[in-house]
C-alpha cells in the first residue's frame, strides 16, 4: 500500500481576510482525497500564534469563524534548518515528517510572500507562488507597475503612502482618473477597506478607511465594464481555465457581496463570451502570471469594456477556495475537479521544491 502524504493545511493569520482563510480550508480540507494525504491541520490566530491540536476541530465546526487557542501546550513553531522536523510543538517536540504545506492564507502575512519565505528557510515545499510573485502580488501598487511596463493594459491609477494624506486633493484625483474612481490599501484582498467615491464628502472617509489597513494606497479609475476572471495552474508552463464572469447587484463588487448577502453577485461559469475574447483572456492571464513571476496558482481579475477591450484588474496568489469562489468553479467547468485540483497544486510544489533542490548553494 502506498505510503499517505503529510499536507499541512495552514490557516487563520494575521490579517482582515481571517475569516475567509477559515472558509477556505475547510472547503480544501473537505475535497481532499483522504485515500492520499494525511491533514496536519494548523491554524493561526490574529497574534500569529500557531497552534495545531485544536485545528482539525476548527475545520469542521462550521460555527467558529475565528481561531480561538484555549490550550497553550498546543502552540507550535518553525525551526529553520532541521530538514527531518522543522514543525515543533512549543515543548519541542516535533510534529513529524511533513511532505509539503498548502498556505491558504489570504491577505498579508500569508499571501504577501512573508509566510513563504519561511518555509523556504524551513526547506518545506509548498503550494502557491514564491517569495517575489508573492510580494508582487500582494502589492498593487508594484504588480500594476510591471503591467504597465510590460504593455499588459490595466486601469490608470494613483499612489500615495500615508505621510502625503493631508496632501491628498479630490480635485487632482478627479482631473486625472475622473469620477467615480476607487480608493484600496495597496496590500490587501477580498474588497476589504476599499470605497468608490463619487463625490466630494465621500472622499476623505474613504482615503482614511483604506489607510487603517495600510500605509499605502492605491487610488483607481472605475471602469465601465463586465467583471470577468480567469484560473491560471502551472510553474514553467502555465495554463488558463475558461473564464467566469461576476454580475455584481451591489455598488461594486464589495466583502458583503462577496461573502455576506449571497444575493451580492450572481456568478456566470463559464462566462457567456466570443471564442475570440475568451482566447484573449486566457493569453492575457498565463501572460499576466509569468510577468508577475507567479508559480503554482492564481486568478487573473480583468476587466472588459463594450468595445473589447481586456484590462487587468490584478491578481490574486491565494484565491479563494469557499463554496462561491471562482478559482475552483473555473477549473471545474475546465475539466478539473476539486480533488484533481488539489493533487495537481501539490503535484506544483513538489515539482518547484526538487528543481530548487539540485541548484549549488556554494562553489
Amino acid at each position: 500500500m502506498k505510503k499517505k502524504m503529510r499536507v499541512a493545511l495552514l490557516f487563520g493569520g494575521k490579517s482582515a481576510e481571517h475569516e475567509i482563510s477559515l472558509v477556505s480550508a475547510r472547503n480544501i480540507a473537505k475535497a481532499m482525497d483522504k485515500g492520499k494525504y494525511d491533514l496536519v491541520a494548523i491554524g493561526i490566530d490574529r497574534q500569529g500564534r500557531w497552534h495545531l491540536d485544536e485545528g482539525a476541530r476548527l475545520l469542521f465546526d462550521e460555527k467558529r469563524t475565528t481561531v480561538e487557542f484555549t490550550e497553550r501546550k498546543t502552540l507550535a513553531a518553525v525551526r529553520p534548518g532541521e530538514n527531518s522536523t522543522p514543525l515543533l510543538r512549543e515543548s519541542g517536540a516535533g510534529v513529524g515528517v511533513i511532505d509539503v504545506v498548502f498556505p491558504v492564507l489570504h491577505g498579508p502575512f500569508g499571501e504577501d510572500g512573508t509566510i513563504q519565505g519561511l518555509l523556504k528557510l524551513a526547506d518545506l515545499p509548498f503550494v502557491g507562488a514564491g517569495v517575489l510573485g508573492s510580494a508582487v502580488g500582494m502589492d498593487k501598487d508594484v504588480m500594476k507597475r510591471l503591467l504597465r511596463d510590460a504593455k499588459i493594459p490595466t486601469p490608470k491609477f494613483l499612489v500615495f503612502e500615508k505621510r502625503e494624506i493631508n496632501s491628498i486633493q479630490f480635485k487632482t484625483i478627479k482631473k486625472t482618473l475622473g469620477l467615480p474612481f476607487f480608493v484600496k490599501p495597496a496590500n490587501l484582498g477580498s474588497s476589504v477597506g476599499i470605497s468608490k467615491v463619487s463625490r466630494p464628502s465621500e472622499f476623505r472617509a474613504g482615503i482614511h478607511d483604506a489607510f487603517r489597513y495600510d500605509n499605502k494606497i492605491i487610488i483607481e479609475e472605475a471602469i465601465r465594464g463586465r467583471e470577468i476572471e480567469c484560473s491560471v495552474l502551472g510553474n514553467d508552463n502555465p495554463v488558463a481555465s475558461l473564464p467566469g464572469e461576476i454580475i455584481v447587484q451591489h455598488e461594486f463588487y464589495s466583502y458583503d457581496a462577496k461573502y455576506i448577502d449571497h444575493q451580492g453577485a450572481r456568478l456566470e461559469i463559464p462566462a457567456r463570451l466570443p471564442k475570440k475574447i475568451i482566447t484573449e483572456i486566457q493569453r492575457i492571464a498565463v501572460r499576466t502570471f509569468r510577468v508577475l513571476c507567479c508559480e503554482g496558482m492564481g486568478r487573473v481579475d480583468f476587466f472588459l469594456r463594450p468595445n473589447g477591450q481586456v484590462l487587468v484588474n490584478e491578481i490574486n496568489t491565494i484565491p479563494g477556495f469557499t463554496q462561491i469562489s471562482m478559482y475552483p468553479k473555473m477549473w471545474e467547468v475546465s475539466g478539473l475537479s476539486y480533488a484533481r485540483l488539489i493533487d495537481r497544486l501539490i503535484g506544483l510544489a513538489l515539482e518547484r521544491w526538487r528543481k530548487e533542490k539540485r541548484l549549488r548553494t556554494s562553489q
